[in-house]
């Protein structure tokens, strides 16, 4: 949100940067040299509108992505809870109970963000709770096939979801990119500074509505992309996961 307002307020100053310029070439070129610039003008803008398109799809797509990753794991984990019912049942309340705080771990981690640090102590804690899980496990399939064939690669795919959230989490366009859509935002508005010279009135209409259309669309890109810090959230979808801790009581 800090950024979409800088931005919105480094248009509005570049748009007053290209008028002033434009007024300064008009005084000493009579039309200020605009004869044959629309070109340029429209190569700059169709190239800010490919970009803006190409990241708002990234990041809805992964957007996408990320939650559906929410809902593998609440199937991962509760399908792994239900195939203790192979085990033996003096084994059985002690991993179910390592299995519910697993669970109350995995949600602290997604909790705590955007605080980082907490987020990655929680991460590391949840997998050292994996290996408990994994030994006590092995120990209590011993000599039984069908919770070895079952039980066994549940928790692998309870595992490698892990994995996969984190890298999905950690998946973004490089910053090089972001930092040419706010470069051809700031670019636009002088281009459009420059030709509303031509007037002696200032139509601040348009300047706003144009500084804060693009201002928006910025921040709604990188809310998207940074789906736990800002207005658009994924952390309804971990209500799966909430009501799956419920139904493990």
């Amino acid at each position: 949100m800090l950024l979409a307002g800088a931005l919105f307020l480094a248009m509005f100053a570049m748009q007053e940067i290209g008028r002033w310029l434009g007024v300064r070439a008009r005084r000493e070129g009579g039309d200020g040299g605009t004869s044959g610039t629309g070109v340029v003008d429209g190569a700059v803008f169709a190239l800010l509108g490919l970009l803006i398109a190409f990241t708002f799809s990234g990041a809805a797509s992964r957007f996408d992505e990320r939650r559906k990753l929410i809902v593998e794991e609440a199937n991962a984990i509760g399908t792994a809870y239900l195939r203790l019912d192979l085990l033996p049942p003096a084994a059985q309340p002690d991993l179910r109970e390592s299995f519910r705080r697993y669970l109350d771990t995995r949600l602290a981690a997604y909790r705590a963000l955007p605080d980082l640090a907490k987020a990655k102590a929680e991460l590391a804690r949840a997998a050292g709770m994996q290996q408990e899980i994994w030994t006590k496990s092995l120990a209590a399939a011993a000599g039984s096939q069908p919770a070895t064939m079952l039980l066994l690669p549940a928790l692998n795919g309870m595992f490698d979801i892990t994995t996969t959230r984190t890298m999905a989490g950690q998946m973004h366009p490089p910053t090089i990119i972001f930092a040419l859509l706010c470069g051809l935002a700031l670019l636009s508005a002088l281009l459009a500074g420059y030709a509303a010279s031509g007037t002696r009135v200032r139509n601040w209409v348009h300047a706003t509505v144009f500084a804060l259309t693009l201002a928006g669309a910025v921040y709604v890109i990188l809310d998207i992309e940074f789906p736990r810090v800002g207005l658009i959230r994924v952390d309804a979808f971990d209500q799966v996961l909430v009501d799956l801790r419920q139904s493990m009581r």
